[in-house]
């Protein structure tokens, strides 16, 4: 018998078979003819299927991409997820972006975890929704280890430390001997419990030998620079701005350093922290793209090819560096995915001992 050729749109040919018949005789003794013919139809039909899931890989994206950024319009996510979707669109010839903020991230990121994971749906991922928050989140509906795929990383945003010009300090060994000296004087701001901010002023705390610094946690950085430049608090520990850097320049607040490993190219004078006195003081915040775990391999491949495209583009990385933030090349699945593993391991012990929670 001439088995029968499947053909599909991959261009792949797969020879299946043999397909036989019901009959009454002419099978061979003892093989039931049902079964046989059973088996037959569903070896064609995987051989087709198959095929087809290999030409939807290779022809990936047949219809709109979704890119999920967990927060609301006009927050630092929905900023930097519009910029790389600006320079990736046309690679996707559709790209949806879908706004869902709320619980620092958490409720976009439930979407994601739980959607088709066929590369149709995918996640601006960041150090909140892939490190802390699901750290701080009773029985969340999510592991970032588990539920997602990492395609990539794309940019960090650096946390850094100002202090009111009346603290007499310049450098960060400064800061930690005074808040030694006056334990309890100080005061540090972030933009709530449990942020990267929070973390970063944690980490201070620490690092200087536990001094007694208060925590004061805003709904954001907006009050939290009014009464810094007002003196209402000591210290604020916010990502890097524009507009933080211009408090700086302007006087009307000091920065002792960036928490990260080089200096930051729109700010080249402010020194590192480790430049600064306080070396292991590091606390990035990273943004990423991250899709539902399962998804097939050839086409994280493709996002990976589309991450790394628009993370080269010398016009990109400009435009990141003017708004405070620092490009990242280079970073495929395999780096971006052990990179999150560590930030968890790195993280999540602090997060249990201060008792960050989010209900």
């Amino acid at each position: 018998m001439v088995w029968p050729m499947w053909k599909c749109r991959a261009d792949c040919a797969v020879r299946v078979g043999p397909i036989v018949p019901v009959v009454a005789s002419g099978h061979r003794r003892g093989e039931d003819p049902v079964r046989r013919f059973v088996s037959g139809v569903l070896l064609a039909l995987v051989a087709v299927f198959g095929c087809g899931a290999r030409a939807a890989d290779e022809r990936y994206p047949l219809r709109p991409v979704r890119l999920m950024i967990p927060s609301i319009p006009g927050g630092v996510h929905d900023v930097i997820g519009r910029l790389w979707a600006e320079r990736a669109r046309a690679s996707f010839g559709a790209l949806v972006i879908d706004n869902h903020g709320g619980a620092g991230g958490y409720v976009g990121a439930v979407d994601v975890a739980h959607a088709r994971p066929d590369g149709y749906t995918l996640l601006l991922g960041s150090t909140s929704t892939q490190v802390l928050v699901p750290a701080q989140i009773p029985n969340p509906r999510y592991d970032p280890a588990r539920d997602f795929d990492a395609v990539g990383l794309f940019a960090t945003s650096l946390t850094s430390i100002l202090v009111h010009p009346s603290v007499p300090v310049r450098n960060l060994t400064e800061l930690m001997n005074y808040a030694r000296a006056n334990p309890g004087k100080l005061t540090y701001g972030s933009t709530g419990m449990g942020s990267v901010t929070h973390m970063a002023g944690e980490s201070f705390r620490r690092l200087a030998g536990g001094v007694d610094i208060a925590h004061i946690p805003y709904k954001g950085v907006g009050q939290g620079i009014a009464d810094l430049v007002s003196g209402e608090i000591s210290m604020l520990t916010p990502n890097v701005t524009p507009q933080i850097i211009e408090l700086h320049r302007s006087g009307r607040a000091r920065m002792l350093a960036v928490l990260g490993a080089a200096r930051l190219k729109a700010a080249p004078d402010i020194p590192t922290a480790a430049e600064a006195g306080m070396p292991g003081l590091v606390v990035p915040m990273f943004f990423g793209i991250f899709v539902p775990a399962g998804t097939p391999p050839a086409v994280i491949a493709q996002l990976d090819v589309i991450n790394q495209r628009v993370s080269a583009d010398e016009s990109f990385q400009r435009t990141l560096v003017a708004g405070g933030f620092e490009p990242m090349t280079g970073t495929g699945p395999d780096a971006t995915r052990r990179f999150v593993l560590d930030e968890i391991a790195r993280w999540t012990p602090i997060i249990k001992t201060i008792g960050a929670r989010m209900n």
